[in-house]
């Protein structure tokens, strides 16, 4: 047996031209008849028990059940951020602009100048990350970086004139992508999909 149940192929003695002719072979009687049977007899037995174990059906599970990973929905939405990203590249106003930028420009906007930590909350970003973000538009002038004056160890980020005018700039594009990025579904796909996507963040995902 092979795998999945295919039964493998073999060649037999008798398809072998080599092979002896099976005339010339005289077979060989055993002296006690008996003798051939006992290790059946014993086998048919310990099959008669009712506690043996049953292996009818083992066969069947010896296969992992088929895995696609095409059809993994990781791997579609994954695969529909891509397509995501590519509109929005293409059709934003400023080149340099990526998604992540625009969202914590757009916080900024939204929440007035905000610490750190409140930025990592409003926009589901990791610290880490969040940090690179805002040296990397400071470097551009859209925002400035200040230390709290009631807390000496946060770090405030505040839009530039450069960064009002870029969301200005940003906010049709934005809306404009969406509309692409939803170009092949109706209105109640739409609605739907909204729905299932929040749903499937929990109850406690924020925004």
């Amino acid at each position: 047996m092979d795998g999945c149940g295919k039964i493998l192929s073999g060649t037999h003695p008798s398809d072998d031209p080599g092979a002896l002719p099976s005339a010339s072979v005289t077979p060989i009687v055993p002296a006690n008849p008996r003798d051939d049977t006992l290790e059946d007899d014993a086998s048919a037995h310990a099959d008669a028990r009712p506690d043996a174990p049953s292996t009818a059906g083992a066969a069947s599970t010896s296969c992992p059940p088929a895995y696609d990973f095409r059809e993994q929905v990781g791997h579609l939405l994954r695969r529909t951020y891509q397509r995501h990203v590519a509109i929005f590249q293409q059709e934003a106003s400023d080149p340099n602009l990526t998604t992540v930028q625009f969202v914590t420009l757009h916080a900024i906007r939204d929440h007035g100048p905000s610490a750190q930590s409140e930025l990592v909350r409003a926009t589901a970003v990791d610290q880490g990350t969040i940090r690179g973000i805002l040296d990397r538009l400071k470097g551009r002038g859209l925002i400035t970086l200040s230390a709290d004056p009631s807390d000496r160890r946060k770090v405030i980020a505040s839009l530039t004139d450069a960064g009002n005018r870029t969301l200005d700039e940003m906010v049709p594009c934005a809306l404009n992508i969406t509309e692409l990025t939803l170009a092949n579904l109706n209105a109640a796909e739409r609605v739907a999909l909204m729905f299932l996507l929040r749903k499937m963040l929990g109850p406690d995902a924020e925004g």
